[in-house]
């Protein structure tokens, strides 16, 4: 009967010259194996940190935004200098039971995301997540004052995420903050320039009837719903104009955008 006890085979394929096949293939597989779980374990263990970092360096941008826009520091200072976040059901738009702390959890299961038909995916995303966390500043009163939403879409040479902040009519931008880029330095990079963002605060985003009309123009704006294009780099404002877009319509904020309007949020 063959010798079962693992110590035995141990010893066994120690035992073997170091020029056996079988050795090699097996220590080969076993240094493979703990290799994954060493590099498993600490990306399970680094996570958390991860997770704190960038939920750190969101909040320095969104105060910074917020800084930026006239009369929210004051208004900022008066409510403690911070902003309430809640995570929505996009599909809804409205609260959803899932939280700040357990989102990203729910974000890892496959269930939770929606694809996008390409005809509507202007954002070239592919697929976008059921829930966002967004940020809300409410006056005295307890009104909306500020919407903030996080907005994400594909770019020229990557992905591109900012923050989109809306005034108290969801129709008028307060603000604009690229968080992440990889667009070619000196041309699409200079989404981040903040020459470049002042000049959204004031934009308009739709029209009386409710279209959406915001575009980065070609050249130099032609109207209220529009902002500067970026001379060499018409593909990147192209890709912000269709984020924006796509973020502010029915597959993405439009029913949070409405129920705001409608004071039920």
């Amino acid at each position: 009967m063959a010798d079962l006890n693992p110590i035995n085979a141990w010893r066994r394929l120690l035992a073997l010259p170091n020029e056996s096949r079988t050795k090699t293939v097996v220590m080969a597989f076993l240094v493979s194996g703990i290799c994954a779980l060493m590099v498993s374990g600490a990306t399970v263990l680094l996570r958390p940190i991860q997770n704190a970092n960038r939920a750190a360096e969101q909040q320095a941008r969104l105060e910074a935004l917020v800084a930026g826009v006239p009369g929210m520091s004051a208004l900022l200072e008066q409510s403690g200098g911070s902003l309430g976040t809640v995570v929505i059901d996009l599909a809804r738009g409205a609260a959803a039971d899932v939280t700040p702390e357990t989102l990203p959890g729910a974000l890892d299961d496959s269930t939770n995301w929606t694809g996008l038909d390409p005809a509507a995916d202007l954002a070239g995303l592919g697929s976008r997540p059921n829930y966002a966390q967004i940020y809300l500043l409410r006056d005295d009163s307890g009104d909306v004052s500020l919407a903030i939403l996080p907005i994400s879409g594909s770019g020229y040479n990557g992905p591109i995420d900012a923050i989109l902040a809306l005034e108290d009519d969801m129709t008028t931008i307060a603000g604009l903050a690229i968080t992440e880029q990889s667009e070619t330095p000196g041309l699409g990079a200079r989404i981040e320039e903040p020459a470049w963002l002042s000049q959204f605060r004031g934009t308009k985003i739709s029209d009386a009837s409710g279209d959406i009309r915001f575009a980065v123009a070609r050249g130099v704006s032609g109207s209220e719903y529009e902002v500067d294009g970026i001379t060499g780099a018409t593909r990147t404002s192209n890709a912000i104009t269709r984020m924006v877009r796509f973020w502010l319509g029915p597959q993405g904020y439009g029913p949070l955008i409405a129920a705001i309007r409608r004071g039920e949020f």
